[in-house]
């Protein structure tokens, strides 16, 4: 303690010396780049390196606190939050200080960057830190996250550096558990999602120069021999690499240094989804982070190589997954199901999809270097784009449309980022690389057909994606989007296309709201396009309605709705703006989509500012038309279903406000009154039920813009109209049942929604009416009654929100002095700056108090008078139990105190309302409330107790200044919380009274415990209505328009004074935190306690959800209500009140007092118990409860924080200046003091329990051992003898459900024991997982020996060895310096110390022969459920234990026992039940002596392995093969072979024999080896005889046998590379030398390439002798089908590469040949199968000729036609997946050979041609499409005109007579050819089958075909009919359009 005092006061010293020195030492070193910056900030006073844009505070219409006030209070937080980690309180006190942080950051107060630094390398450590609680660290890292959550907050390297290995630490834990010391139990253990989200953050801030000790660290455990360690590589790699730029002068850390190694770690996993997804996430973020670093060279292609680029544009490709074809996809099926743990690595593919990694390489590898080069980034996303063109129209759409819409979002959004960062200078990039307005220019015009297409997508999601990015493209270049955009829009408009597109073109004039109104020229059609939306406002099309809305919601917030032609006499009218619409719209339909409307150049901005104000002169005309339609509307609404649905009435009902609000604020004020006398005139003569929420809706938006006006024209039509109703109609006389309103009572509640919505905050308006309105509101309350007295009530609550609330009165979209020298045509669309607004503010003035405190005490005490009352015996209202009317009675007032209490709530003030009163304030809080009430164990002593009860010093929230009204002298304040106090009393008798005398009377505890929430929560604000949340949500609604990334806050300005609204809100919200709980309260809490166990489910239900609310409010009310509940709990137990019981339940353990529960133990037994008890509860749905439950009691008794391991020095980072050490130490002592006697406690209970196990029924002892199992094991004495009793004799327990969980609990009982001892008996090794294992050691490696990789797998060849390799890792990739091994002859095993030795005799004492055999009997028994029979791991993990203790001489039974007893379970082998039981207690017998003496193991092996081999020679069945698989995988997985000799060397020497007929046996043996190899993975040396064996019989005459031999060929082949780079260095360089994609792997070696030359020569010389037409198997379709399926194995798996070379020249012919064996089906099928991988194989640049040279021969010279057919198939599909890497003469030589197959005698190989022709242009880019379309247009139509038909002679019979004849050799060439033609030019024209218009030569292509060959006889003209009609067909949506762009008769089809 002397010490630590010591280092706090050297600290507080160094900090008070260096207030004016250089901080950097104290925050964090500079980091690389701190000195090119050539300045250094001042941490201690600077906050933020960027300014706010929005200046919070000084908006607010009061005094806010100064900075050292914030200061301040930050500091007491950090004081607190430093006492708290200092003492060891985690889990709330430092849980708590951390709330309060996050509290004071979200007011958006700052800390100073010394201070943020701080903290964050304290959250880091504290949300790392082994040993503190899971529920703590989630807070600690998220606020971690908080803390770094914009880049700007700290600049990377400059004033932040974080260590990577904390991390590293805590992943490896997830993914390399064999690595990181020790498999953990699970509450040690963080959320790894938790850590994936810190890496995200904490990532940018790792320093780049760790590079090469990350990889020094990482690379070492890649390996694709055991493939999890490749996926877990990868994803360590993406979470953990710095991809911020090095330090000028550090060229080693440069990407191009590093880039060749990733890329080949990427190539060594081919064909794999999570690779590519996992890689091009790493490369967009190198790719981001390198851009903006001048030292990084960076060209066309970004900070990547050409070859680089184009690799990853072909994995782009593939990961878009377009299918091609009858190709079947790039990616295995199988391969990325062997992740296995790296799962755990892997980004949340919905938080990070692969289209923004893509979109984000991309944009940031732009620049103009790129303009004007081929293979540019530029120019592939173009051919990107162009190529999948077609898949984003409409009626194109799959499994694909998300991803391309999304692509094109994150494009869009990205570029829009990168230029307004550039152009704002906040994006610090060299200047040559900054994007320019041709680099721009260019990318939109790349993208804006298929965004076009987009916004007419049937996914409702792609359609969203598409307008977001349509509005993007608008924003960079308006001139290049508008005019298309308006071109489609008319006529959508204009009603003359598709339904489907007006709704699209609405929803896209939205979105270019914005923008049309700032463009010159056309904002002038914007007015033209509100008159023509206005028909969408449609009571039979809501959607459109809705969407129509939204359009002129979001023109009104940027336009003044004024008429600028007045006072001009160059204006007349909107004749002018008319004549030039006109104009311009039959330009767009003459010019189509190609329109060009530049208005810069083409239109004067005087002549532009002409039309513009005459078109505002129909602005009357367009109110008018628009309120005549809303209202059309409201009359024809159908009934909303019940509120809160998201049904469309509710929509368009929610979206009116949203509208009107804006529009009535831009009109002028003529225009104003046109609308308010309207709208008045409107609601005074109609009474429409269904439309009261829109109208009153509307109305209250209008009495907001101008409340004097509007209330003046409104209040005396609607008070008159209310006392007409009451007084002459009768409305609200008599009460009704249920909530339907009474056709009497419309016309009231019309009337009276109108008034009440059109008070709420209207501001001090409302006083000049307030005689009226308080007369009204009076007279309602005496009269009405029924469903009306809601609204009656709501009103009196609208009046006084209005007249009690702080809010903005302030809705005009200029500024006053805008508006005072006239809005003109440049203020259109302009957007206010944030800094310099002037926000109108709604202030409460002491006569708004004073009226609303008369009001409130008016009808408040009238109301409570009532309801004393009406509960006196002598009550006016009798409670004969028939009428209802005494409750509906009680019901209204309770309602309108709620609502009276909620209005005023901002007035009251919580220090009052949280002080005792002087009658209070005799009974002190800081006793233990209610005493008596306490259940607690009778052995508590009280000492105990009172350490127990000892609170958590948590001190309240800061308060800030909201602009409370009222003086707490002033009467007013006490008058008004003299009220709430009576309120509280009056509530409490009620609630007496009805539980006494009404208890059934459910109907009234509803309003009671509403009012009893808004009593607890509405202090300070109206928290029962969620205000923050509802505006908040509102507001988020209303910007999202207006958000574009890059941009900050670019509101119009009634949002931005909305911004300012909700700050205010925060405000309100962040000072009504708990308060101290006064006797109030505590009364009406046990009110509520009291109910929360009534016998009526609905006041359960009630009263539970008041209490939630109210637990938040008040301090330490948990804890008050506990013991009530408690004593419930029990008693209903007790008497089998099951209602009691489910109430009890509920609140006690599905609620947030289980958490309170857990923490405070003088309940927690007691709770245990109560529930224990309730499992004889004979009910179903309290038993239901009772199993929910048992998870939240289990962790009731999970241990403590025992010790969290931190580093000191960061921790006193944040120390105070004061000394604060005795209040530490004084806080550790009481935690200690506290959680020792909550574990004496748990282990007292545990006692009790584990006796309440032995004799109570098996239903409550399975709950009771559960529990047991969370109270009792502790690593300090792992268990108590009576628990070790319990679980060791219970797991050879006869009821099957107790004995499964016995044995659960027993085998994590011993396995605690193992950690124990492996951690050294310390709970520290244990947190840090340092595991002290005696046969561990190791090895150096010879890395400078050539050979040493040569002997090291060479001596896993042989059984001798000196130590074992367990790991699969070590050597495949790259050596280490060394390398973990195993002693091979351990002298010595663990080391168990005294209590683990104690616990391990009392387990073997019990263990004898009974035991066992028990044991045995009860595994072989057949399983219940079919899913169950399995060998099951735990069972042998169990008996391996057990095993290992019989080793040590402890247990009763000796192996002699065991092997006796094995012999009994075994029988006779016939039942698979006998096998699966036997394999189990071997593997058990086997896995024990890992790491035990050579002499132990050598005895069990001896007994083993004679077993094992006779069943694997005789006894293996299709039963129990399964059962002997998962032993053998048990035994071998992670294991050296020579541990396991006997077993590999027997099952490696197995040889086929051709006349064997045991094929089962034979292909059951080859499976277990395929096994052996799998889990010894490169480890396996005795390869060569079973490659040779199985390729000399590849023709076996057995299927299952060929099968299983096919797949281990693969399995072998794939296990024998591997890598063994010297070291991490060497790699890297070579990978650079080699290329930038580094090494090629998988080459084939000369031994692998003699063997496939072999194969496939046998293949050959069997095909020739094979007999043509053969029905009978033979050596050739026997050796062909293991051989295919050898290949298929191969070629879906990542080695797929080492068999490219051989695709050309032997695979491709051979696999046609077999695909022609018609007389084996199955042949055929994998022939095609494994035919169909070939185009899908990864190829690098040029390594493809040969092989498109060879399909391209096959295509051409092959004499059988399916063999020229199916190549067609892969040529289509290679040409698409290597568009990026494919050269360009071998792209026109493919499609030169398509094309001349047109001409191909087979009709079949023309069709299939001309299909593949059409996919290769639609696919190709831009400039090579043309020129093919060109090419072969004129091919193809010469073709057809020098080839006629000749025309047929009139009279041409044949000499028989049948009117027929036999064509002539050359009539059937001229068919051919005139055929090849035809479909040549229809390939052409189905290319471009969305295209709208078409290419402008496709009319002349299409007049060709119809008038040269559409009479053709046969299949020409049928063909050519086909093409014509399909031209069509594809052509319905927009065929009016596109029939205008030629003339007709070129279109017309017959």
């Amino acid at each position: 303690m002397e010490e630590s005092a010591k280092i706090t006061e050297l600290l507080a010293s160094m900090q008070t010396a260096s207030k004016d020195g250089d901080m950097d030492s104290r925050a964090t070193s500079p980091g690389p780049g701190a000195q090119e910056t050539g300045k250094m900030e001042d941490y201690k006073h600077v906050t933020r390196s960027r300014p706010r844009t929005f200046p919070y505070t000084r908006y607010l219409p009061y005094e806010v606190e100064s900075e050292a006030e914030k200061q301040r209070d930050l500091n007491e937080i950090l004081k607190n939050l430093y006492i708290s980690v200092e003492a060891g309180d985690f889990g709330v006190a430092a849980v708590h200080w951390t709330r309060e942080l996050r509290s004071w950051l979200g007011l958006k107060f700052d800390p100073t960057k010394e201070q943020r630094i701080r903290l964050v390398k304290l959250y880091y450590e504290l949300a790392l830190s082994p040993g503190v609680e899971i529920a703590a660290v989630e807070k600690f890292s998220s606020t971690f996250d908080v803390l770094l959550k914009r880049k700007h907050y700290l600049r990377r390297g400059i004033d932040l550096t974080l260590d990577w290995r904390p991390l590293f630490r805590e992943l490896k834990v997830f993914v390399i558990p064999s690595e990181s010391g020790m498999v953990q139990t699970q509450h040690v253990k963080r959320n790894y999602r938790t850590l994936a989200k810190m890496c995200s953050f904490a990532q940018l801030y790792f320093d780049p120069g760790e590079i090469p000790a990350i990889l020094e660290e990482v690379l070492p455990y890649f390996t694709t021999s055991f493939t999890e360690g490749a996926y877990v590589v990868a994803g360590l790699l993406n979470l953990l690499f710095p991809t911020s730029p090095p330090p000028v002068g550090k060229d080693e850390l440069l990407p191009h240094h590093y880039l060749p190694t990733l890329f080949h770690l990427w190539s060594l996993v081919n064909r794999s989804k999570v690779f590519d997804t996992t890689f091009l996430d790493l490369f967009s973020r190198l790719a981001r982070d390198h851009a903006v670093a001048p030292q990084t060279s960076f060209a066309e292609n970004g900070i990547y190589t050409q070859e680089q680029s184009s690799t990853i544009f072909t994995a782009i490709l593939k990961l878009l997954e377009i299918p091609v074809g009858q190709a079947t996809s790039s990616y295995s099926s199988t391969l990325d199901t062997a992740a296995g743990l790296a799962v755990y690595l892997e980004r949340d593919s919905k938080k990070h999809p692969v289209a923004h990694h893509i979109a984000r390489w991309i944009i940031m590898s732009l620049s103009p270097a790129g303009l004007d080069k081929p293979k540019s980034i530029m120019t592939n996303l173009e051919g990107l784009i162009q190529a999948v063109e077609t898949f984003f129209h409409p009626s194109n759409s799959g499994g694909w449309t998300r991803t391309l819409s999304q692509l094109v979002y994150y494009l869009c959004d990205f570029f829009v980022m990168r230029w307004n960062r550039e152009k704002s200078g906040e994006m610090e990039i060299p200047e040559d690389r900054k994007l320019d307005d041709a680099t721009k220019r260019r990318f939109v015009l790349c993208l804006r057909e298929v965004v076009f297409m987009g916004i007419y997508a049937k996914s409702g999601l792609a359609m969203d994606y598409s307008l977001s990015s349509l509005q993007s493209l608008a924003y960079l270049e308006p001139s290049l989007i508008l005019p298309g955009a308006l071109q489609r829009i008319y006529p959508s408009m204009q009603g003359l296309v598709e339904v489907h597109r007006t709704t699209s073109s609405l929803r896209a004039l939205q979105a270019l709201a914005k923008i049309l109104v700032r463009t010159k020229g056309f904002r002038c059609h914007v007015t033209t396009l509100l008159g023509l939306a206005i028909p969408g406002i449609d009571a039979n099309d809501l959607d459109k309605t809705l969407y129509t809305l939204s359009f002129i919601q979001a023109v009104s917030y940027n336009i003044p709705f004024q008429d600028m032609t007045e006072g001009r006499d160059d204006i007349s009218g909107n004749m002018l703006a008319m004549e030039w619409i006109t104009s311009e719209v039959t330009r767009m339909e003459q010019e189509g989509v190609d329109v060009k409307l530049d208005y810069q150049e083409g239109l004067t901005d005087h002549d532009e500012e002409l039309i513009l104000r005459s078109s505002t002169a129909c602005f009357a005309e367009f109110l008018s038309s628009f309120l005549g339609k809303v209202f059309t509307l409201v009359e024809n609404l159908p009934d909303a279903a019940r509120a809160r649905t998201g049904s469309p009435e509710e929509n368009v009902i929610n979206t009116l406000p949203a509208t009107f609000l804006p529009l009535l604020a831009s009109l002028s004020p003529d225009l104003y009154d046109v609308a308010l006398n309207k709208i008045a005139d409107f609601v005074e003569k109609h009474v429409i039920h269904q439309a009261r929420d829109a109208m009153a809706f509307i109305c209250s938006a209008m009495t907001k813009i101008h409340p004097q006006k509007a209330l003046k024209r409104l209040i005396p039509v609607l008070i008159g109209a209310v006392r007409t109703e009451i007084e002459e109609n009768g409305a609200a006389s008599t009460r009704n049942t249920g909530n339907e309103v009474l056709p009497r009572d419309r016309g009231l509640i019309w009337n009276l929604s109108m008034l009440s919505m059109g008070v709420v905050h209207v501001g001090d308006a409302i006083l000049q009416h307030k005689q009226e309105i308080f007369d009204i509101a009076m007279f309602m309350q005496q009269k009405c009654k029924g469903t009306p007295t809601l609204h009656v009530s709501n009103f009196s609550h609208h009046i006084l929100l209005s007249l009690t609330g702080t809010y903005t009165v302030d809705w005009r979209l200029y500024e006053e002095e805008i508006t005072s020298r006239g809005v003109g045509p440049h203020d259109w669309g302009a957007t206010p700056d944030p800094q310099k607004l002037n926000i109108k503010w709604h202030v409460p003035r002491k006569e708004e108090c004073q009226f609303a405190l008369k009001l409130l005490k008016a009808q408040g005490n009238i109301a409570l008078r009532q309801l004393k009352e009406l509960i006196m015996e002598n009550s006016a209202i009798k409670r004969d139990g028939v009428g209802k009317e005494w409750s509906d009675e009680i019901s209204r007032n309770l309602m309108l105190i709620r609502l009276l209490l909620s209005g005023v709530s901002v007035l009251f003030d919580s220090k009052d309302v949280g002080n005792a009163t002087p009658e209070e304030s005799d009974h002190s809080d800081t006793e233990m409330p209610v005493g008596d009430r306490v259940t607690v164990d009778s052995e508590a002593e009280s000492e105990d107790d009172a350490t127990l009860m000892i609170p958590n010093e948590v001190k309240p929230t800061f308060r800030y200044p909201t602009g409370y009204v009222l003086d707490e002298d002033e009467q007013l304040y006490e008058d008004l919380h003299d009220f709430r106090r009576e309120v509280g009393k009056t509530l409490h008798e009620v609630h007496q009274y009805l539980v006494i005398n009404q208890e059934d009377d459910v109907a009234c505890f509803g309003p009671l415990y509403s009012a009893y929430r808004s009593w607890f929560i509405d202090v300070g604000m109206e928290r029962s209505a969620k205000v923050l949340d509802r505006n908040a949500r509102l507001f988020a609604a209303d910007i999202h328009p207006y958000k574009l990334s890059g941009l900050r806050k670019q509101y119009p300005r009634p949002l931005l004074v909305r911004r300012a609204l909700l700050y205010h809100l925060q405000r309100l919200r962040h000072n009504s935190y708990s308060r101290p709980m006064t006797d109030m309260a505590k009364q009406l809490l046990l009110d509520l306690a009291e109910s929360a166990v009534s016998s009526y489910t609905e006041v359960r239900r009630h009263a539970q959800s008041a209490g939630e609310s109210a637990f938040k409010a008040i301090i330490d009310s948990r804890t008050f209500v506990i013991p009530t509940l408690l004593t419930a709990f029990e008693k209903g137990v007790k008497e089998a009140d099951f209602p009691r019981i489910k109430g009890a339940m509920y609140s006690l353990l599905f609620s947030t007092l289980t958490r309170t529960i857990a923490r405070d133990w003088r309940y927690a037994p007691s709770v245990i118990k109560a529930y224990l008890a309730a499992s004889t509860a004979d009910k179903p749905s309290i038993q239901r409860l009772y199993s929910t439950a048992t998870i939240s009691i289990m962790d009731i008794g999970r241990p403590l924080e025992r010790m969290a391991i931190l580093d000191k020095g960061i921790v006193q980072l944040i120390a105070p200046n004061e000394d604060v050490q005795l209040k530490i130490e004084r806080k550790r002592g009481i935690l200690i003091r506290k959680r020792g006697l909550i574990e004496r406690k748990k282990a007292i209970l545990s006692e009790e329990l584990v006796d309440m196990a032995r004799k109570s029924h098996w239903k409550q002892a399975s709950r009771s051992a559960a529990i047991v199992i969370s109270l009792g094991m502790r690593f300090e004495n792992v268990a108590s003898e009576n628990m070790i009793d319990l679980v060791t004799r219970g797991a050879i327990d006869d009821h099957p459900g107790l004995r499964g969980l016995y044995c659960g609990a027993f085998t994590a009982l011993l396995s605690l024991v193992e950690f124990r001892a492996v951690a050294g008996h310390s709970y520290e090794d244990y947190l840090l997982n340092k595991p002290h294992l005696q046969a561990k050691i190791k090895v150096k490696v010879q890395r400078d020996d050539p050979r040493w990789t040569d002997q090291f797998l060479a001596s896993f060849a042989k059984p001798e060895a000196e130590y074992y390799v367990d790991h699969d890792h070590p050597g495949w990739l790259v050596w280490s310096e060394t390398m973990p091994a195993y002693k091979a002859d351990p002298e010595s095993d663990l080391e168990y110390d005294e209590t683990e030795n104690k616990v391990r005799t009392q387990i073997g004492s019990i263990l004898d022969r009974n035991w066992f055999s028990a044991t045995f009997n009860y595994m072989k028994q057949e399983p219940r459920d079919s899913s169950a029979d399995r060998f099951h791991v735990s069972g042998s993990m169990l008996l391996a234990y057990t095993f290992e203790l019989m080793y040590a001489g402890l247990t009763k039974a000796k192996l002699s026992d065991i092997k006796e007893e094995v012999i009994k379970v075994f029988g006779d082998g016939a039942d698979k039940h006998e096998h699966r039981v036997i394999a189990e207690i071997l593997g058990g017998l086997l896995t024990s002596t890992v790491d035990k003496t050579m002499a132990y193991r050598t005895e069990i092996w001896n007994y083993v392995f004679p077993i094992v081999q006779k069943i694997f020679s005789d006894g293996l069945s299709p039963e129990n093969v399964s059962y002997w698989t998962t032993f053998l995988h048990l035994v071998l997985q992670g294991k050296d072979p020579r541990r396991c000799w006997p077993i590999i060397d027997w099952l490696a020497s197995f040889r086929l024999d051709m006349e064997s007929n045991a094929a089962f046996k034979d292909s059951s043996k080859i499976r277990l080896l395929q096994q052996c190899v799998s889990d010894m993975g490169w480890h396996f040396q005795l390869d060569k005889p079973i490659v040779d064996d199985f390729i000399k019989h590849i023709d076996h005459p057995y299927k299952g046998v060929r099968e299983a031999m096919g797949q281990s060929l693969a399995t072998l082949y794939s296990t024998r590379y591997h890598e063994s780079y010297e070291d991490v260095p060497t790699l890297i360089k070579t990978q650079k030398e080699a290329s930038s994609l580094g090494t090629r792997p998988y080459e084939p070696t000369s031994e692998f390439t003699r063997t496939i030359h072999d194969v496939f020569e046998r293949i050959e010389k069997w095909r020739r002798e094979r007999t043509p037409g053969q029905q009978t198997p033979s050596p050739y379709t026997s050796g062909s089908k293991t051989v295919l399926l050898w290949l298929d194995a191969s070629l879906a798996s990542y080695e797929c590469t080492a068999y490219t070379k051989f695709f050309p020249s032997i695979f491709l012919e051979q696999l046609l040949h077999m695909m022609d064996v018609k007389e084996d089906q199955e042949l055929q099928g994998l022939a095609y199968h494994v035919f169909r991988h070939i185009p899908n194989i990864p190829h690098r640049s040029g390594e493809d000729s040969e092989l498109i040279e060879a399909l391209i021969r096959i295509g051409r010279s092959s004499p059988l036609w399916h063999q020229r057919l199916r190549v067609l198939i892969n040529i289509q599909v290679i040409y698409f997946r290597r568009l990026f890497l494919i050269s360009c003469q071998h792209q026109h030589d493919l499609f030169y050979c398509a094309a001349n197959m047109l001409e191909d005698n087979q009709l079949e190989v023309r069709l299939g041609a001309s299909s593949t022709i059409s996919g290769m242009i639609r696919c190709s880019p831009a400039a090579l499409r043309s020129h093919f379309v060109d090419t072969l247009s004129s091919r193809f139509t010469k073709m057809l005109v020098d080839s006629p038909l000749p025309k047929k002679p009139k009279k041409s019979v044949s000499a028989t007579g049948t009117g027929t004849s036999t064509p002539t050799p050359e009539h059937m060439k001229l068919v051919v050819t005139r055929h090849a033609a035809v479909l040549g030019l229809g390939a052409l024209v189905q290319a471009f089958p969305y295209s709208s218009p078409p290419p402008k030569w496709i009319p002349a292509v299409l007049a060709t075909l119809a008038s040269k060959a559409n009479n053709d006889p046969g299949m020409v003209g049928k063909s050519v009919k086909s093409i014509l009609s399909d031209f069509k067909k594809t052509r319905q949506d927009t065929w009016q359009i596109d029939l205008k762009v030629k003339p007709a008769h070129a279109f017309v089809t017959r």
